[in-house]
């Protein structure tokens, strides 16, 4: 008996060795580095109790900042910085808080990843800067840059970040929700360049037109992305808010077919499952991805991982998820049925319109920039995040337009008083939901409610039809063909008023306590 215990001791160990050898312990210090050089010097202290993970364990600094963690070799070491600090920022204005531990790089991959690392060094330390949050900001929301190429990574620049310059007051920080460029991966690099000129610290998410498509496990399809940004999954708080960036596209897909598919890897789930167990429950939690949870009986998104992510935001008071990838703009609710288990309460999932709207499509205005009106008739642009404490409410600006165009509004220039009911108005809440109820008055007249319908946004069938109507092709790029609206309110124009022009006010109520305005005018002749 004592043979066959040595025997399979032995053989134990001969299969472990392997395994054992690969696993070592990260050690270093978490300081609040006061003179911000980014290294700790002997007067700054050690912060206790902060987050520190290696991408599937998070353990807590000791009284003296020090932490320990196990990494294998390919791990990336990362600080969660509490609410009342902040992080170091590069060049570039991305936050400074990992080290990638990769001691043979990346596997050779057609878009180069992280170089080696070379031995774990003997400590890894953190800085952090000690900054006082209000308890009311706003975050930029960008969904789909997706340039394909220098000349798209143009039109961004020119239509979007130019665009920005004259906000950069108005938010803390910016996040891109995924596809920061199309495919090629070389465009990083220019895109860093881009968002640099506008000086804010900026945070990323992995799309699928983000990623290493010649790889053959999920876990490797980010290298490129690491090299360049950092880890695909990561958390930070700031103020009262748990902000949580997820890489939630499956490559390749596990079902066996040649694409991707949303969802979430167990190594994943386990790193979001031990990061909300440090988290009270009166936190918001904003958990940032690019393919949206959509709805429970399509087949985007696989079901086991939406439901888990809503049973564990289900304990929170409040949590908002974030996407972006359809180039759509829509207001998605999940409740008991898909796994949010919290009764009389629905999860709100905001997936963005698009900074490249339809694809840089539709004709170009006199700066050369094309229209790209997405396909559900939302204009181009990006959104806000309005913080305040744990609440949160949410703003879609259109590119190059004023901030208090919310609503488009669609009516004929000109109508007969014969025509009696013939003429619709049609406005479009960018931001609309199933929730929120819209009304028109005319001449500052009785209000009357406007009705939800599905159908296409006249305004955007009204530009393709162009590229029909023309008698030569039209240089620029056709867009795409249209879907079907989810924030589209129809009402029949009235024509039984006097002669001469009138003016439509069309008033949104929006499920989160705003109420928008926009108006328009026509003329009735005889």
């Amino acid at each position: 008996m004592k043979n066959v215990i040595k025997t399979l001791c032995l053989l134990v160990g001969i299969v472990l060795t392997p395994h054992v050898m690969a696993q070592q312990i990260a050690k270093g210090f978490v300081y609040e580095d006061t003179n911000m050089n980014g290294k700790q010097d002997q007067q700054e202290p050690g912060l206790a109790n902060i987050l520190v993970t290696n991408g599937v364990e998070v353990v807590k600094t000791n009284t003296k900042g020090y932490y320990e963690i196990p990494v294998n070799n390919d791990a990336i070491i990362q600080v969660i910085k509490p609410g009342n600090y902040n992080y170091l920022y590069d060049s570039f204005f991305l936050p400074k808080f990992f080290y990638n531990h990769k001691p043979h790089g990346s596997p050779t991959l057609k878009y180069a990843g992280v170089a080696p690392t070379g031995n774990l060094p003997k400590s890894i330390d953190f800085g952090l800067i000690k900054q006082e949050i209000e308890s009311s900001y706003r975050v930029l929301l960008m969904g789909d840059p997706q340039p394909y190429t220098l000349e798209e990574m143009g039109y961004f620049r020119d239509k979007i970040v130019n665009d920005l310059k004259a906000y950069t007051s108005e938010y803390e920080f910016g996040i891109t929700l995924g596809d920061i460029v199309g495919d090629d991966l070389d465009l990083f690099a220019p895109y860093k360049q881009v968002m640099q000129a506008l000086e804010k610290p900026w945070f990323n998410v992995m799309g699928n037109h983000d990623m290493n498509y010649d790889v053959k496990e999920d876990h490797l399809s980010d290298e490129t992305f690491e090299r360049e940004f950092g880890p695909a999954n990561y958390a930070f708080f700031h103020g009262e808010v748990l902000y949580i960036m997820i890489d939630n596209i499956l490559y390749p897909d596990p079902r066996g077919v040649t694409q991707y598919w949303g969802g979430l890897r167990k190594d994943q789930k386990k790193w979001i499952r031990n990061v909300l167990k440090h988290v009270p429950n009166d936190k918001l939690v904003v958990v940032s991805m690019h393919i949206p949870l959509s709805e429970p009986d399509a087949d985007t998104y696989r079901d086991q991982d939406r439901s888990f992510l809503l049973q564990e935001l289900a304990r929170f008071e409040n949590s908002l998820s974030l996407s972006a990838h359809t180039h759509l703009q829509k207001q998605d609710f999940f409740g008991w049925e898909e796994g949010y288990l919290k009764p009389y309460a629905l999860h709100h999932h905001y997936n963005v319109g698009t900074t490249s709207g339809d694809w840089y499509s539709g004709q170009k205005d006199e700066k050369g920039l094309p229209n790209s009106m997405m396909r559900d008739g939302t204009p181009s642009g990006y959104a806000f995040l309005e913080i305040n404490g744990t609440d949160y409410d949410i703003s879609y600006k259109i590119a190059g337009k004023s901030d208090q165009e919310q609503i488009g509004i669609f009516v004929p220039k000109e109508v007969k008083k014969a025509d009696r009911s013939r003429h619709f108005i049609h406005a479009n809440f960018y931001l609309g939901s199933k929730f929120d109820s819209l009304e028109f008055r005319i001449d500052n007249g009785k209000w009357i409610k406007m009705h939800k319908v599905e159908q296409t946004d006249p305004q955007y069938v009204n530009q393709l039809f162009e590229w029909y109507n023309s008698e030569t092709a039209i240089a620029d790029k056709r867009p795409s063909e249209p879907v079907i609206s989810q924030h589209l309110w129809r009402a029949r124009l009235p024509v039984n008023l006097p002669e001469g022009e009138h003016t439509i006010e069309v008033r949104a109520k929006h499920f989160l306590g705003k109420t928008y305005t926009n108006s328009k005018t026509y003329r009735i002749v005889n």
